[in-house]
Formats: structure tokens, C-alpha cells, sequence
């Protein structure tokens, strides 16, 4: 027992990094790639691809497709990770502020946290309140949010609605058969592409592909590393720490966001972020770094 505590404790921290650095660019790629492409028919293109991506992979690594169950219960992780929770957030981020959309978003440790305690799959923890608290603040802080600014209603509600959904994808993968995080994501990025295609249908989308180079490597990047890398090394770290600790990549994206941003799209640093930073490397190390932890139910020795 104490060996596989090691082993996959050790993985899991290998996946959270890399799934964090992978998911730092995401924001940079999304803001230009909706440069060229109206949001929803670009979440679409880019789900759709990467689902291509990941069936080939399936194709490759023989991976079989799941049947019954499990392949509903893929489904409908895709329909909420990547339909509902990219719609909401695509359409929240036309009218709200990059800054306080990166704050409201680093809620998602905390949503996933009362999520499971509800859903009696983990016991409550103080220090993964504390420790999402002080990280939000630390968001806060390295993306200066403007939390006077008029927002509308309804985008506040989308955002609001997508970090509750993303934190119930993550909390729904427990409940769920096992199925491989390749095949997982495969059938999940389908079942989204879809939803997300049809809504843009439904908004009146220009349909059509890139023509500009630099959105093409946005898309690129999106496809290969922002979603198919990403949403996998996500599902090791969940299967491998539980729900509330995995959820703490959206605190640490954030700030990787802003450097990358800084360096590829001109975007201002400041103060904010020498203090927030740390701010929200504390907060990941109390909710979820801290050691000493139990083994979560459901979780995976074999990725």
C-alpha cells in the first residue's frame, strides 16, 4: 500500500505538471484563434479534431470502445466537460473580462470540493477551503481582475455555470466504469464537438476554416496540446488523486496563461503578479500538495 501511495502519488504530480503547462497556452490560443473564427464553431473545429486525434490514437493502441455504460457515461463527461462547459465559457468571455474570468474559473477546485463531499465521495477537508480560497485570491491578484466593472448578469451566470459543470465532469469520472483516459476523452470530445457544432449552428456562425497562419498554429496547438495532452494527463491526475485535488490545475493555468501571454501576445505583467503567484502556489500546496494524504475512493493503481 505504501508503495502504490508512492508510485502514484509521483504520477500524479508528473500529470498535474504536465497538464498544467500544456493548459497554460489554452486562453493565448483561444484569443487567437476567436481573431478569425466566431467562438462556438471554434471550440467546435477544435474538440472535433483533437476527437479524431484521440480515435486514431485508439486505433493504434487497439483500445477497444466502451459499450453500455461506459460508453454513455463517456458521452455524457463529454457533453459536460467540453459541450456545456465550453459553450458557457466561450460565450461568458465575449462580454467579460479575461482577468475576472480567470478569477471565477479558479473556483473550480472549490465547486468540486462541495461536489463530492455532497456526493459523499470524499470526506470534507478545511485545508482544501483554505487553500482554494487563498489560490483564488492569488488568481485574483496576478490577472487584476476588475471586480467593480459592469458585468452582465448572464455572463456571470455562464461562467458561474461552467465552472459547476467542468467540477461535475470531474466529480462524474468516479462514478463511472473505468474506461482508458485515450478512450475517455476520445468518445467525450465527440459527444462535445457535436453539442458545441450544433450550437453554433443555432447562433448563426460564419462556417468556415482559417486563412491566417497565425490561427492555424493556434489551432494546432489547441488541438494537439491544449486538448488532447491536456484532457488526458487530466484524467490520470484525477483517477490518481481524486477530484478536489486534480481540480487545483485551474488555479496554477492562470498564471502560467499570463507569462505566456506576456511573451506571445504582448500582454502587460505587473506587481499583480509577483504577489499573486505565490499566493497561489501556497493555496495548491494546502489543498492539494500537502502531504500526508489518504488514498481517494475509486482511484486507479494503473493509468
Amino acid at each position: 500500500m505504501e508503495r502504490w501511495s508512492r508510485t502514484a502519488e509521483r504520477a500524479g504530480l508528473a500529470a498535474f505538471t504536465g497538464c498544467c503547462l500544456a493548459g497554460g497556452g489554452n486562453a493565448v490560443g483561444v484569443r487567437f484563434s476567436n481573431r478569425e473564427l466566431d467562438p462556438l464553431w471554434g471550440a467546435a473545429v477544435r474538440f472535433g479534431a483533437a476527437a479524431l486525434v484521440l480515435l486514431a490514437v485508439m486505433a493504434f493502441m487497439r483500445l477497444p470502445l466502451p459499450r453500455g455504460r461506459a460508453l454513455a457515461g463517456a458521452a455524457l463527461y463529454g457533453v459536460l466537460n467540453f459541450g456545456v462547459t465550453f459553450a458557457l465559457a466561450y460565450y461568458a468571455l465575449v462580454r467579460v473580462h479575461a482577468g475576472l474570468g480567470q478569477t471565477l474559473l479558479a473556483l473550480v477546485p472549490l465547486a468540486a470540493l462541495l461536489l463530492v463531499v455532497v456526493q459523499r465521495q470524499e470526506r470534507f477537508r478545511p485545508s482544501a477551503l483554505v487553500g482554494t480560497l487563498v489560490a483564488a485570491a492569488g488568481v485574483a491578484l496576478a490577472s487584476r481582475a476588475p471586480l467593480q466593472a459592469d458585468v452582465p448578469v448572464l455572463s456571470l451566470l455562464a461562467v458561474l455555470g461552467a465552472v459547476l459543470s467542468f467540477a461535475e465532469a470531474t466529480v462524474l469520472v468516479h462514478r463511472l466504469p473505468p474506461v482508458h483516459p485515450v478512450t475517455m476523452n476520445a468518445v467525450g470530445m465527440s459527444a462535445g464537438a457535436l453539442l458545441l457544432c450544433a450550437g453554433s449552428f443555432a447562433a448563426g456562425d460564419d462556417h468556415r476554416l482559417p486563412r491566417l497562419p497565425a490561427t492555424w498554429w493556434a489551432l494546432a496547438y489547441l488541438v494537439l496540446a491544449g486538448s488532447v495532452l491536456t484532457f488526458v494527463l487530466y484524467l490520470v491526475v484525477v483517477r490518481r488523486w481524486g477530484a478536489s485535488r486534480a481540480a487545483y490545475a485551474f488555479v496554477v493555468i492562470p498564471v502560467i496563461t499570463i507569462l505566456l501571454s506576456a511573451r506571445l501576445d504582448d500582454e502587460e505583467l505587473t506587481a499583480g503578479l509577483l504577489l499573486g503567484a505565490p499566493l497561489v502556489l501556497l493555496g495548491v500546496h494546502l489543498g492539494a500538495l500537502r502531504p500526508g494524504r489518504e488514498r481517494p475512493p475509486g482511484a486507479q493503481p494503473e493509468a
